[in-house]
């Protein structure tokens, strides 16, 4: 298709196309552009609602008619132009979606803030659209489209809606009145930036309430008394005028108009005061929000009306019936409504339906095998939708009082005998057995005949929806005043809760087993009007896995029949085409093809080899399980099962790598399944994508939270849905690549770090052994030497003898803290309950010579009690105070501060000094083996202390911590389990 002949399909907008000059536009002549451009932009020109069309680097607009709209005074001038040069004002918020588009990822935003100048202010504007990207043959994305629709009106009605629900409940005395009025309007600050509120007391108005302003200026009290005199609003452009230069509203545009009104319930009513109420700086002011601060002046003065002293009764019943005549007048325009709704279906129902029907029926040109199947669905669906919508329009019509009864003498054992044998064969091609006992009645029954056909498909219908095994029941009996209908069945019964709404317009069982979740919620509130109008009454008894009994009784005679209803005399004949949707319905749900129904050769033929990644699919609906079963089947291996329920047993059968499912399925639902295959280690990590008629953001989080994986709203498009099952089987696949990865990393590293320790162990073990004798003999020798020489050494061999022993004293600490440590993987632990106090005391006084010539101050808290191997524990701690006090600086004052707490599940124990701290970079090498607290010289040590300090608590089941800064201090912790009691 050419660029001129697109234009020439699309009307006014595509006029606009083919004037424009594209001689300076990126894109170049029309001609020019590549034919997946013209494709894309054929498609958009011909959708109903907003969408425009991004390509290129510099994402020039190509859109249609209904995204006009959004453009305001942008469009034309932007068509075919760079999207950053038309909206600097939204370019900020857009364009990091922009760039996550051109990576791939698909964008969805609903009800997003997203202010844009069209008409010389900055408005406060919200859109619901997305971004999809288009990728060429080769994988690139050459641009994106952006489905678009402005909600603003409709997130703004939903505001002020919930405004003056908070304001209308509010009824009390003295004060309360204005005080709840005031926090309902503090709520909005969009819609109302501030407000003041002056009530009307014996005369004179009393000091106002205020919200966001403060006191009231002396200007404001004025233009309040003003309309307070007149009885009229008064508008005010220039509130500084009023307020003075206070910056007033949530946007950094500070409103400037105000509007005072007065407050009466109507005309001619009584004045109770006067309210203003700041406007937004972001929204201009409209007829939408005109009548919304006028309801906001009505519902403050009923409410201030509800506290005068004596409450009128007359007033209250006069003020109840305006209520009740409102509520009145909205049931009849809903009726009217769904009448005029109904209407406007049926016409494009019978356009789509008739040339359906035509279709298949051609013998002169027929179609081909697949053609037929689809449009065979499309002729199901139709009916389906037919039925539904005559169905509101019957009731719209009852409801209106619209409803023609046409009462004739009707042979009633014959007429419901005929409507129950229609069913006979689907119900027992189903497995179930129909027994009819509809005996000859006395005489005929005056009753409008197709209004019973209604009640008897109805209740035959629900019967069948509703029953798996056993018999369905249609018993006529006379009882010599009335004749009586029951149609009972041995299915799931009904609860004994829910009886009493079971009448009710739109209510549905919830959780209800039946053959399919679909239905309106309103075939039984007919049957109950329909009983109604002939002059009968319908009656329900029913046992929860036993079966239901719906019972209908019409009187016998013409006493109940106005004369102006009355046929001359019966309709004869058998029972009418209505029945034939009712069956075509429950046939539906009968007539499904197998759940594991293989897919056609030809479907096979389109498979590429190899092994197909299993998708499992539940869906109650035959139809829509059958085509998106034919979706999917070309690429994966698809098993599809009626509801959640079989889907779990197909489960425990084969692990499926993906599961898409319909939310609402009678027995289990989507969610139920959901959660059923996340509370599995088996499943827990199979993706889930849940499909839904129900639209919206509340819908869409509800499925995210629930721990979906995707979560598409019908209807769909086919492609979307085979692009979201491709990407969600490939992050599964990607993940559980990395996973497997990850999980022999681990194993292999697991391996390597036992065969280290393990030898480290080992040589700690011995080489500690082999030098801790020589160690000690150079040791006593050289303390020897000292002692036999009797002070006849010169100073110079005296300071070597000491070098000596110093070193071999050192050597000899670091032996045993090297065999403590390769002890630690070997040795048993004991548990007993430790003082920590004691302890510390007597390790003070075991490092007494190490604080000999130094000031030390010791804070010792209150310790909790702790169990663990005492030996252990006590050279846990014995290192952490030797650490303190070989680190604090030697001429200065060590403070060392040792405290302890009980947590909820552990015990946690610090060691506190004031030396010359670390840097937290090397934080996580502080406990590792040789490691050093600090690379001064002066300070030595082994370097095994604080590596044997976190292996003993580790081993305890503990953890070990530090937090530290150069040159101000250090604090060392470590936990251990809480006692056991």
């Amino acid at each position: 298709m050419t660029a001129l002949a697109i234009f020439d399909s699309a009307g006014e907008m595509g006029e606009l196309y083919r004037q424009k000059d594209w001689s300076g536009c990126p894109l170049g002549a029309p001609d020019t552009w590549p034919k997946r451009l013209l494709g894309y932009l054929d498609m958009i020109l011909r959708m109903p609602t907003g969408a425009i069309l991004f390509w290129g680097p510099e994402h020039i607009q190509l859109y249609n008619l209904a995204y006009a709209d959004i453009m305001g005074p942008r469009h034309p001038r932007y068509l075919g132009e760079p999207y950053r040069d038309c909206w600097p004002d939204t370019f900020p918020t857009i364009d990091p979606m922009m760039r996550r588009v051109m990576q791939g990822e698909v964008v969805q935003v609903e009800d997003a803030l997203i202010p844009v100048t069209r008409y010389g202010f900055n408005e406060e504007t919200y859109f619901t659209f997305s971004f999809v990207p288009l990728r060429g043959d080769d994988g690139t994305i050459d641009g994106f489209i952006q489905p678009i629709n402005e909600t603003t009106k409709a997130v703004l009605a939903e505001r002020r809606l919930a405004t003056l629900h908070a304001l209308a409940p509010r009824v009390g005395a003295g004060t309360d009145a204005v005080s709840d009025a005031v926090a309902a309007l503090r709520a909005n600050a969009e819609d109302l930036p501030f407000a003041a509120i002056w009530v009307l007391r014996n005369g004179a108005l009393a000091a106002p309430a205020t919200i966001a302003l403060g006191e009231v200026s002396a200007a404001l009290d004025e233009a309040a008394r003003g309309v307070l005199a007149s009885g009229e609003l008064l508008m005010v452009d220039d509130i500084g005028l009023l307020v003075g230069d206070a910056a007033l509203g949530p946007w950094p545009e500070p409103t400037t108009t105000a509007i005072l009104l007065p407050l009466r319930r109507g005309e001619g009513e009584e004045l109770r005061g006067v309210v203003a109420l700041g406007l937004s700086s972001r929204l201009a002011f409209d007829s939408n929000y005109r009548v919304f601060v006028e309801s906001i002046a009505r519902e403050l003065a009923s409410n201030l009306a509800f506290e005068h002293e004596d409450r009128e009764r007359a007033r209250l019943t006069a003020e109840l019936a305006r209520r009740n005549e409102q509520l009145t007048e909205l049931d009849h325009a809903k009726t009217a409504f769904f009448s005029n709704v109904s209407h406007e279906f049926r016409t494009p129902l019978t356009l789509m339906v008739g040339p359906i029907e035509d279709a298949l029926a051609d013998q002169d040109e027929p179609l081909g095998p697949h053609q037929r199947e689809r449009l065979t669905l499309v002729e199901r669906s139709g009916a389906r939708l037919f039925k539904l919508v005559n169905t509101l329009l019957d009731f719209s019509r009852i409801e209106a009082g619209r409803s023609q009864v046409r009462f004739e003498p009707v042979d009633l054992a014959q007429l419901s005998a005929d409507l129950a044998s229609a069913f006979r064969s689907l119900v027992e091609r189903s497995g179930l057995r129909l027994v009819v006992d509809c005996p000859p009645l006395p005489g005929p029954i005056w009753v409008d005949r197709e209004m019973w056909e209604k009640i008897v498909l109805n209740l035959l219908s629900n019967a069948f929806k509703f029953t798996f095994q056993g018999e369905i029941g249609v018993r006529l009996r006379w009882t010599g005043t009335h004749a009586e209908l029951a149609v009972s069945d041995t299915g799931t019964g009904i609860p004994a809760a829910e009886l009493p709404r079971l009448f009710d317009r739109f209510h549905r069982v919830e959780g209800a087993r039946g053959r399919s979740f679909e239905g309106s919620g309103i075939g039984l509130a007919l049957v109950q009007e329909l009983v109604r109008l002939v002059g009968g009454e319908v009656r329900v008894t029913s046992e929860p896995g036993v079966g239901t009994t719906f019972v209908v009784t019409v009187p016998s005679g013409v006493g109940h029949v106005p004369d102006d209803q009355r046929e001359a005399k019966s309709q004869a004949g058998e029972a009418s085409a209505a029945a034939a949707s009712f069956l075509r319905e429950a046939a539906a749900w009968a007539d499904e093809p197998p759940a594991d129904e293989d897919v056609t050769s030809q479907e096979k033929a389109a498979v590429p080899a190899g092994v197909l990644p299993r998708v499992l699919l539940a869906d109650d609906n035959p139809d829509m399980r059958d085509y998106v079963r034919r979706l999917l089947a070309t690429r994966y291996s698809v098993r599809a099962v009626a509801n959640g329920i079989e889907a779990l047993a197909a489960v425990k059968e084969e692990l499926p790598d993906l599961v898409l499912s319909d939310v609402m399925m009678p027995g289990l639902d989507g969610f139920g399944l959901l959660a059923a295959l996340k509370k599995e280690p088996r499943t827990h990590l199979v993706p889930v994508i849940l499909l839904s008629a129900r639209a919206g953001e509340e819908s869409r989080v509800e499925g995210m939270e629930a721990g979906a994986d995707d979560y598409l709203v019908k209807p769909f498009a086919a492609r979307e849905l085979l692009a979201r099952v491709a990407a969600r089987l490939e992050i599964a696949r990607m993940q559980s690549r990395m996973q497997a990865e990850l999980e022999r990393l681990v194993d292999d590293r697991t391996a390597q770090l036992r065969e280290a320790n393990h030898e480290l162990e080992s040589f700690s073990y011995s080489v500690s052994h082999d030098l801790r004798a020589p160690l000690r003999h150079i040791l006593g020798f050289s303390q020897l030497m000292e002692k036999s020489s009797k002070g006849t050494l010169d100073p110079k061999t005296q300071g070597y003898l000491k070098t000596i022993a110093d070193a071999a004293e050192r050597g000899g600490k670091l032996v045993d803290d090297l065999l403590a440590f390769s002890r630690m993987g070997r040795s048993d632990m004991r548990r007993a309950d430790i003082d920590l106090a004691r302890m510390i005391a007597d390790v003070r006084t075991e490092l007494a010579p190490e604080q000999e010539g130094r000031k030390v101050t010791w804070n010792v808290g209150t310790l909790p009690t702790v169990q663990g191997d005492p030996s252990l524990l006590r050279l846990v701690m014995k290192n952490l105070l030797s650490n303190a006090l070989k680190y604090s600086r030697p001429r200065a004052e060590a403070v060392i501060e040792i405290g302890g707490r009980e947590r909820l599940h552990d015990v946690e124990i610090w060691v506190k000094d004031n030396g010359v701290g670390f840097d937290m970079r090397y934080v996580d090498k502080l406990f590792g083996v040789f490691q050093r607290l600090h690379t001064t010289e002066q300070f030595d040590g082994t370097g095994i202390g604080l590596a044997l300090v976190r292996r003993i608590v580790v081993r305890h089941g503990g953890t070990t911590s530090a937090q530290g800064k150069v040159d101000d201090g250090a604090t060392l912790t470590f936990t251990l389990p809480r006692p056991a009691t």
